[in-house]
C-alpha cells in the first residue's frame, strides 16, 4: 500500500478536456505519485469524441482505478489519506454537486471528503461561458477551501503544441500541491 504523503485521487468528469486528466496521471507517474482514479461514465463518452485513446489506456495508468458508483470505496473516508485530489477537468453537473454536497457518486464524495479532512481540492472547471449559477458554485467551492482553476492557457510561454499547453496547465495544477513536473516554463 502507497504511503499517505505519495498519493493522489485524481477525478475525470465528462467536460470537454479529457486530456487534462490523463496528462495529470502520466505526470504524476512520472513523480512516482500513486493515483487513485474515479473516471465517470461521461468522461469515458468524451474521451471516445477527443483522444485516440480506449478506456482501458487511460484506467492503466492509474495505481487504483474505483467504480464511480461505489460509494464505500476507501477513498470515500476521510481515514484514508492523501496528498489531495485533483477534477480534471472538472464539469458543471460534478462542481454542482461538490459545492453544494451531495454526494450521489463516488467522485462528489471523495470531493467532499477532501473538503471536510482540510486537504487541497482543485477543481479545473472546463465551462463557457459562465452563468450567476456557476460563479456562484465556484465562489461557494472557495469559500469550502476548494480551488477552482480553469484550464486557462498561458501564451506567454510560447507553446508549439496542444500538449505544451495542456502541459504547462496541469504544471501549474500540480504546483498547487507542491509538485513540480518540469513542464512549466517560469515567469521572470
Amino acid at each position: 500500500m502507497s504511503s499517505p504523503e505519495r498519493r493522489i485521487v485524481v477525478g475525470i468528469s465528462g467536460a470537454s478536456g479529457v486530456i487534462y486528466g490523463v496528462r495529470t496521471l502520466m505526470h504524476l507517474r512520472e513523480l512516482g505519485i500513486a493515483t487513485h482514479l474515479i473516471m465517470t461514465k461521461s468522461a469515458q463518452v468524451t474521451l471516445a469524441h477527443e483522444l485516440d485513446m480506449k478506456v482501458a489506456d487511460v484506467k492503466a495508468l492509474a495505481c487504483v482505478v474505483h467504480d464511480p458508483a461505489n460509494i464505500g470505496a476507501s477513498i470515500s473516508s476521510g481515514s484514508f489519506k492523501t496528498l489531495g485530489m485533483v477534477v480534471a477537468p472538472c464539469s458543471i453537473k460534478s462542481l454542482s454537486e461538490i459545492s453544494s454536497g451531495i454526494t450521489g457518486s463516488l467522485l462528489s464524495r471523495a470531493a467532499d471528503v477532501t473538503l471536510k479532512e482540510r486537504r487541497p481540492l482543485i477543481l479545473m472547471v472546463r465551462e463557457t461561458p459562465l452563468h450567476l449559477g456557476h460563479l456562484r458554485s465556484m465562489t461557494q467551492v472557495c469559500e469550502m477551501g476548494g480551488i477552482v482553476m480553469p484550464p486557462v492557457p498561458a501564451f506567454y510561454a510560447r507553446p508549439q503544441s496542444i500538449e505544451d499547453i495542456v502541459d504547462h496547465t496541469v504544471g501549474r495544477m500540480l504546483d498547487l500541491l507542491g509538485l513540480d513536473t518540469g513542464t512549466v516554463r517560469r515567469w521572470g
